[in-house]
């Protein structure tokens, strides 16, 4: 999250070089409006650099998960994992069982990311009490593979040539073939594994792959823009699994 961190460190620098512009923020030691201006100019440099930083792949070299199939190559990820005290088949209903209200700051970040704008029922608009999961796959992704108790990949098209509808690659089998140039694809998966008696643990990692440099570079930049955001949902996300897991008692 490298390029993120320097993202908003030069926004930052850039809004405090702003109002010093205005009036001098002494106590941060910029005591003239010049000063204030060149802030405003060296972090607007710096936003810029990390969001023209290249892109590179990453490849799997022998695949040992689900998602390792659907996606062994990729430009864009994140990772995370917790463990749980349950075996892997409560975990693994418990991850259906999440709905949007059960991770913290969901609705808060995706309306951040939406600029408060409502859409149809989706991910990104997801229904009170539905399982998320449900409504995902129900809209905008498809179930990619599915092996409970292990591990479930979805997946969705987040970028298309132009002239093709990205609801129209939202096929299980455009995971598994050549792609038409301009595609970008995303797939999430979340994987449980037992670690010892009675505990599990349960990770989830995304990925994203364009397949081409121009499609790389357009994602590059709206990942590097939601990624922190993205970081404290996937978080949040795996606690929630884990609430469900040790306290949803219905069968």
């Amino acid at each position: 999250m490298i390029d993120s961190l320097l993202l908003y460190a030069g926004l930052f620098a850039a809004f405090l070089g702003a109002l010093s512009i205005i009036y001098p923020l002494r106590f941060l030691r910029i005591r003239t409006r010049g000063r204030g201006g060149l802030l405003l100019l060296a972090g607007l440099i710096v936003a810029v650099v990390a969001l023209a930083l290249p892109t590179r792949e990453t490849r799997v070299t022998a695949p040992t998960t689900l998602l390792d199939e659907a996606m062994p190559v990729w430009q864009f990820n994140e990772r995370h994992s917790i463990e749980v005290d349950a075996p892997p088949d409560r975990v693994f209903d418990a991850i259906h069982r999440v709905t949007a209200d059960d991770i913290f700051l969901f609705r808060t970040l995706i309306a951040i990311r939406r600029f408060g704008r409502k859409g149809p029922e989706s991910i990104l608009n997801p229904s009170e009490r539905q399982p998320i999961l449900d409504v995902a796959t129900r809209t905008t992704f498809v179930v990619v593979a599915d092996a409970p108790p292990r591990e479930l990949v979805v997946g969705t098209a987040v970028a298309a040539p132009p002239g093709v509808r990205r609801a129209d690659l939202m096929t299980r089998d455009i995971f598994y073939r050549k792609l038409q140039p301009g595609v970008a694809l995303a797939t999430m998966n979340f994987l449980v594994t037992p670690v010892g008696p009675n505990r599990s643990r349960v990770s989830t990692e995304t990925r994203i792959f364009a397949n081409t440099p121009e499609a790389a570079r357009r994602f590059a930049v709206y990942w590097r823009v939601i990624h922190p955001g993205s970081d404290i949902i996937r978080r949040s996300w795996l606690r929630a699994i884990k609430r469900r897991a040790l306290y949803d008692t219905r069968t």
